[in-house]
């Protein structure tokens, strides 16, 4: 590995100034933090050739981070995803939260983890961990807590994101990284061309709010259908109710890795010839294609257009708070909450 590079990012609103923290292993791959948000900037990968591409779309400086409203690079928490209702009932007691999607929380929104400055807890050249003080009540979730995200470049090309937390009582958490991945390179256009696999015999159906129902739908014979690969732009608008409701996709897919860490996912660019595996122990996975995005100004001089990337967002299945048949997000007072996801890059073939 090569030593850590720690610069200047920049300055929000209030006038603080954000760092830029560089991991770099020997193969030349590298990963960009800031501590504004905790967020993820840059990371470069070899292509086919050899040559590195930034496959993750950003801002260029920490004010970008401030007035982005796509979760771009971000850790999400304290629960990723939605809330049905904005309010769940925990202990018999109702705890409420901001309505900021409708009548629903999303991301537990608006007060956002990645709209506040993290501490660089510790930096060594292979990892840094990003450390943020939750207190009780915040976002609207009972107890305090200490949220660390341990960020790690390893020299297999692997960036590995490990979560840890241990709350005073009984909480919602269900933390997630909202990273835009295009593996031919951040400004290279969209992703329709991607081609994904994942490993999941079902997926989540939801309402027209994308609030889950509680079933599951088998994928054979959909366009939701991803265990032997599937090109993107191949049924992304098409004619099923799911994909209307989404925009495209937008879903979580059930994992059958049965809380163990293991591969659940591939992304495949055949023009860079990158390859990116997706390892997580947790439930379930959303994979969202920017269906939302519409020409965001970026990092370089770059304009993001419509489904410029493609996120793939391990997790907790959406508003499981509700649902008893669903793995469950509550993290009980005492009880320490460790998940790991991690992203492997190779070279097709």
């Amino acid at each position: 590995m090569r030593p850590i590079k720690i610069s200047t990012f920049g300055t929000v609103k209030d006038g603080k100034e954000a760092k830029l923290y560089t991991l770099t292993n020997d193969a030349g791959m590298s990963a960009e933090f800031t501590d504004y948000g905790a967020s993820l900037v840059r990371l470069f990968v070899p292509d086919r050739e050899g040559r590195l591409r930034d496959v993750v779309l950003g801002y260029e400086n920490a004010a970008g981070y401030e007035a982005g409203t796509e979760s771009i690079g971000a850790p999400v928490g304290r629960n990723a995803n939605r809330i049905g209702g904005a309010s769940f009932e925990l202990n018999g007691v109702t705890v409420s939260l901001t309505a900021n999607q409708n009548s629903n929380n999303l991301h537990s929104g608006p007060d956002v983890y990645n709209k506040r400055f993290w501490e660089a807890a510790e930096t060594a050249d292979d990892h840094l961990t990003f450390l943020l003080h939750s207190p009780d009540g915040d976002q609207g979730f009972p107890g305090a807590l200490d949220m660390k995200i341990t960020c790690t470049l390893t020299e297999e090309n692997e960036l590995r994101f490990t979560y840890d937390a241990v709350p005073d009582a009984d909480t919602v958490i269900n933390m997630t990284n909202h990273s835009y991945f295009n593996l031919n390179g951040h400004d290279s256009g969209n992703i329709l061309s991607h081609e994904v696999t994942l490993d999941a015999d079902a997926f989540t159906l939801t309402d027209a709010d994308s609030i889950p129902t509680g079933e599951f739908m088998d994928v054979a014979g959909t366009p939701m259908d991803f265990r032997n690969g599937r090109v993107i732009g191949d049924e992304i608008d098409s004619d099923f109710e799911a994909i209307r409701l989404g925009r495209g996709y937008d879903h979580n897919w059930v994992l059958k890795n049965g809380g163990k860490f293991g591969k659940v996912a591939e992304a495949a660019a055949h023009e860079s010839g990158i390859v990116m595996d997706v390892y997580t122990d947790l439930p379930g996975i959303q994979v969202y294609t920017g269906n939302f995005l519409d020409q965001e100004t970026g990092k370089d001089g770059a304009v993001y257009p419509y489904r410029a990337a493609v996120c793939f967002e391990t997790q907790y299945f959406p508003d499981a708070v509700h649902h008893e048949n669903f793995p469950s997000s509550v993290c009980r007072a005492g009880q320490a909450y460790h998940t790991v996801t991690a992203y492997r890059f190779r070279r097709e073939g």
